[in-house]
């Protein structure tokens, strides 16, 4: 069978679970995992093997990129800075935003999708619930692409696709649901590894899309929700 392959950051949250159930409708997938000392790195990572399971993925990458936590910069990565307990409704860019965090995924995906012969990276980024992280919209992602283009060898041909990029998190749970994706193995909370706090701006934003879209959220939480 000599189906395209593409390569899928899989973060183990929501928006990159449905991603890879978009990318597995015409592409055969290898999952990329990256560490980069976030609070819930333990339990992300398991998120990701979760879903990699469920697809029945073989090949994976985990790499970790602890300088991001070294560099600090965002309340992620840097726990005595506070998390924001609500999505942010002014222009300010939140502290869960991490210096051009998407710059260094992606770099690692193109290394290793022009290794392996891949022709296709998908990103689960979201402009319209980013909280403005300036690292999600379009203009950076066609910014991105012309980078692959110049930096890879003659004739190499990468696309970068972020098919969740317009939608809300509405309409991303109900695709989810629509492709069957395992959104019960997903994690999106920032602050905890057991229970989601269901506070923080994550959680919100997630909270609010399953209620949107008229289905329970199967992830357990801390708090009644």
């Amino acid at each position: 069978m000599n189906q395209k392959l593409g390569i899928v950051l899989v973060s183990g949250g929501l928006d990159s679970c449905v991603t890879a159930a978009v990318a597995g409708r015409d592409y055969a997938t290898a999952f990329l995992h990256v560490n980069y000392g976030q609070r819930t790195e333990e339990r992300e990572l398991r998120a990701f093997h979760a879903i990699a399971d469920h697809y029945g993925v073989a090949r994976r990458l985990v790499t970790d990129i602890g300088y991001l936590k070294m560099i600090g910069g965002s309340s992620l990565v840097d726990p005595s800075m506070p998390i924001e307990t609500a999505p942010s409704a002014s222009q300010d860019i939140p502290s869960t935003y991490v210096p051009f965090r998407n710059a260094h995924l992606l770099a690692i995906a193109a290394s290793w999708a022009e290794a392996i012969g891949a022709s296709a990276i998908f990103i689960g980024a979201v402009e319209q619930d980013s909280a403005g992280y300036p690292d999600c919209r379009p203009p950076f992602f066609d910014a991105f692409s012309r980078l692959v283009r110049e930096g890879t060898r003659p004739g190499t041909r990468i696309t970068i696709n972020t098919p969740v990029i317009n939608l809300r998190k509405k309409e991303i749970v109900l695709l989810g649901k629509k492709l069957n994706a395992p959104l019960q193995l997903t994690w999106s909370c920032y602050q905890n590894s057991e229970r989601a706090c269901g506070l923080c701006s994550s959680c919100l934003l997630r909270l609010k899309g399953f209620q949107e879209a008229g289905i329970s959220d199967p992830i357990p939480y801390a708090l009644p929700v």
